[in-house]
Order: structure tokens, then sequence, then C-alpha cells
């Protein structure tokens, strides 16, 4: 009787400080050993989405010290970093499908071997297979300027086609280009909008006059866009840019001077200066 007590109470008393236990996690705020970062970046019509943590050096000799040379990485700390593409993208010149994969990284004093592969959702690299890889290759490390306390990952250079990836630690950097070659879903998107009741005349304009696409078109269409609204400035400055473009200075500055006029009206300092520059380049 006393030991089926005894069994009693110590189950109760288990219970109790379980519950206790389990109550102080729930309510417990801790910072995180490594921060967790999620960057979002805009690339051409599509998105690459990079999450990673990002540990800090404290001290410690990280590129062939808390980091072993020649050993896969997760390339920052607890899971491993995942990158996401909303569309395909060309890296390495070889063609990656819209998906999320794992980055890894094999650090190595005069050489980095990045690796994508199709499982992102591992801890670590423990459960690392080559065999699931996507992507391999090869790039040359640089020494930083300045010391990098706390692991970084970013896209310092973007364009409308190209996104450079860098990854930073202590006195260490690598970095890599995200492609996209997105003319032709752009150019049948601009023809299916064309057929609609609401035609993106001055986007599919500045689109043909930044990609050096048919200027005679974009002409039309920029004079479709004034049609609509020849109270506002900007419709005369990309008006303007394509005729200059075409080698038309005379019709480049009629329509800068007309632009300038509609801005003056529209207390709109930008666009006085933006076609004025276009005056300046027709004279």
């Amino acid at each position: 009787m006393k030991r089926t007590f005894l069994c009693i109470a110590t189950a109760m008393l288990f219970a109790s400080l379980l519950s206790i236990e389990t109550s102080f996690a729930q309510t417990v705020k801790l910072p995180a050993a490594s921060s967790k970062q999620v960057v979002t970046q805009d690339l051409g019509i599509s998105q690459v989405t990079l999450t990673y943590a990002r540990p800090n050096t404290k001290g410690r000799k990280i590129f062939g010290g808390l980091e072993p040379y020649g050993e896969v990485w997760r390339t920052g700390a607890n899971g491993a970093t995942t990158l996401a593409f909303s569309g395909d993208v060309i890296i390495d010149g070889k063609k990656v499908a819209a998906g999320t994969y794992g980055l890894f990284t094999i650090p190595d004093k005069n050489e980095w071997t990045i690796i994508l592969n199709k499982k992102s959702d591992q801890w670590g690299a423990y459960e690392y297979n080559q065999s699931d890889d996507v992507l391999r290759f090869k790039v040359k490390p640089e020494k930083t300027k300045n010391k990098v306390e706390t692991f970084t990952i970013d896209f310092p250079e973007v364009t409308a086609k190209q996104a450079k990836l860098s990854i930073r630690w202590e006195d260490t950097a690598v970095a890599f280009d995200i492609n996209v070659d997105q003319d032709q879903e752009i150019m049948a998107s601009i023809d299916e909008a064309m057929q609609s009741e609401k035609k993106p005349y001055l986007a599919a304009a500045q689109y043909y006059f930044n990609n050096d696409k048919d200027l005679d078109k974009a002409l039309i269409w920029a004079d479709e866009a004034l049609k609509a609204n020849p109270a506002l400035p900007y419709p005369y400055y990309w008006k303007a840019q394509i005729q200059l473009k075409k080698g038309d200075k005379a019709g480049a500055k009629a329509t800068a001077e007309l632009g300038r006029q509609a801005a003056e009206k529209a207390d709109s300092e930008e666009y006085i200066r933006l076609n004025n520059q276009v005056i300046e380049k027709a004279k």
C-alpha cells in the first residue's frame, strides 16, 4: 500500500514539475545565438528569397578553424541556408528551375565550391547528400577590407537581369551571379495586355526603350499614353527619350519643352530636371 502511494506521489510530483517546466518554456523569451534573417530580392519579374542564420565570430578563427577547409558547410548556422526562386534562373551558365534549394558551400583557402541541393529542409549539413545536388561550381574567395563580425549574405548589386549574391564572414568574401532571361515572357505579357481594355502604353514603351526593341512602336505607345494623360509630365519625358534615341533631336527637344511646362504646372521638380536634361542633350 505504501509502495503504491509512493509511486502515485512520485508520479504527481513529476507531473507537477513537468507542468512548471512546460509553462516556463512557453513563457520565457531568450535571444537566438544566431539571428535569423529573411531577404526577399526582386529580380526582373520574379523574386529570390534567402533564408539563413547569422552566427558571430566571437573572437574565433572561422575558415580553416571553426569551419574546416574542404568540408561541406551549411553556409550559416542552425538549419541549412535556403534560396527560393519564384521563376527560373541561370547560375554559372546553367538553368535552375523555380523552387527552393539548400545553399551549401565547401570553403577552401584558394577556392570555394558553391552547391545548390534539392533537399532544402535540413538541419545543418548532417544529412547532406551529394546525389541531391542540382548545381556545383567553383568561385575564388577574396579578402574583405574590414573584419565582418556577423555572418552576412546579401545582394549588393542588382539589375533587371542579374543579382549578385555575396557571402562574407571574418575576413573572407565570395560572390556569384544569379541571372534571369525573361524577355520572351515579358514580351508575351505585353502582347496579351495590349489586347485588354486598359492597355499599358507607357510601361510597354519604357520596356521597348530600355531593351532596344522597336522604337517606332514605342513612340506610338508613348503618344497614346500622352493622349490619355496630357497634363502629366512624365509621358512627355519618355516620348522625348525615345525620339532622342531615334535621332530626332528637334522632336525630342520640342516634346521635352512641353514636358517641362507640364512639370512646372504640376510643381514637379523631378520632371522639370529630367525634361531639362533631354533638352540639353538635344541641342
